[in-house]
């Protein structure tokens, strides 16, 4: 087992290694302390995963309530959200209590969003159960759900108080859903590892897992604990992310978060070598390797349309928003452009 430390507004650990969702009960009574909890996961994880975690709950002497909601981007929303805080508030949570995230990225997000705001914020513990989740969202204290208007528009930051990454959970993975964790893992190596970068070349991801997930672990930990708030430095993170929320708008959210972030990634890397901010073999290499993971390489929706969805995220601001500009593999640049720039960025990045 890997164990990394995140020094943030909460100090917290991020254990990775297998066999430790049976033991998920002592480390998150031992992390939090609590003595009631409830068990947020979705339709798609609980019967793999659920019925384990809520036995290790209650061998660790905790009081557990569930709530399984519909699995799906769709569910995201306030009306989920509600509910969660409905059933917060029926298990008889106190501040002293905890809520359990068992699940991926909407999963985590969601629950993390509840427990941040019932009764002003009690503890969460994060389980994620795909790829995705454990080297990005579980990790950082973003948490959210959508509305209508844009991907993550309601949310806090609130961290953690230990996440449990069980690399056996990735085995229960449809093969789209391990593809779609491999773009934020790509996502990593574009920003800040040539290295990482070139291993994903010759070494699968599944080959090596529990490596892959503390790696792009220790880089987030170093993001977060320079500008938790993601008004900086953090921003890096967003690599792909802009085009790529607007493409899963644009699409109805019916192309998963790990694909719509390497279309996001190819097209800024397409736009950044024409633009003359990185060589064309940047955007050749990036395209190879993705295209090699199974994952999508092509924007094929409209330039306005997805100009549009990006203008609603909460990157931009007023008239402006920022874009993260690879210069080299391993090397990407935070820039401000204008929001009646952004068409052409798209369109230099392969949108219609």
């Amino acid at each position: 087992m890997k164990t990394i430390s995140i020094s943030a507004s909460r100090s917290y650990e991020v254990r990775i290694g297998r066999g430790l969702l049976p033991e998920a009960g002592a480390a998150a009574k031992a992390a939090t302390g609590a003595s009631r909890v409830l068990l947020i996961s979705d339709s798609g994880v609980w019967p793999h995963h659920g019925e384990t975690v809520l036995q290790s709950l209650r061998a660790a002497g905790l009081t557990v309530k569930t709530f399984v909601f519909p699995r799906g981007e769709e569910q995201k929303n306030l009306a989920t959200y509600g509910e969660a805080l409905e059933a917060m508030g029926r298990a008889r949570l106190t501040r002293k209590d905890a809520v359990i995230a068992l699940g991926g990225g909407v999963v985590g997000d969601l629950a993390g969003f509840a427990a941040g705001t019932y009764q002003r914020g009690i503890q969460c513990v994060q389980i994620p159960t795909t790829l995705l989740a454990a080297v990005d969202s579980s990790v950082g204290g973003k948490t959210a759900v959508n509305l209508s208007a844009g991907k993550n528009q309601a949310g806090v930051f609130f961290q953690p108080s230990l996440v449990l990454c069980d690399t056996d959970a990735l085995d229960t993975l449809a093969e789209s859903e391990f593809r779609a964790g491999c773009g934020e893992v790509v996502k990593y190596a574009m920003i800040g590892s040539e290295e990482l970068f070139r291993s994903l070349s010759t070494r699968h991801v599944s080959e090596h897992p529990e490596e892959i997930i503390a790696r792009c672990v220790s880089m987030k930990r170093d993001y977060v604990q320079q500008d938790e708030f993601d008004t900086g430095a953090r921003m890096m993170l967003n690599f792909g992310h802009t085009f790529g929320h607007a493409a899963e708008a644009v699409s109805g959210y019916e192309i998963l978060h790990g694909e719509a972030v390497a279309m996001g990634m190819a097209a800024m890397t397409r736009a950044a070598a024409a633009f003359g901010c990185c060589s064309p073999e940047v955007s050749a290499a990036l395209e190879e390797l993705l295209i090699k993971l199974g994952l999508p390489t092509d924007l094929p929706y409209p330039a306005e349309a997805l100009a549009k969805a990006a203008l609603s995220d909460k990157k931009a601001g007023g008239d402006s928003l920022h874009i993260i500009v690879p210069e080299a593999i391993g090397r990407c640049r935070i820039e401000t452009v204008a929001a009646s720039d952004l068409p052409r960025w798209l369109r230099a990045g392969g949108a219609k």
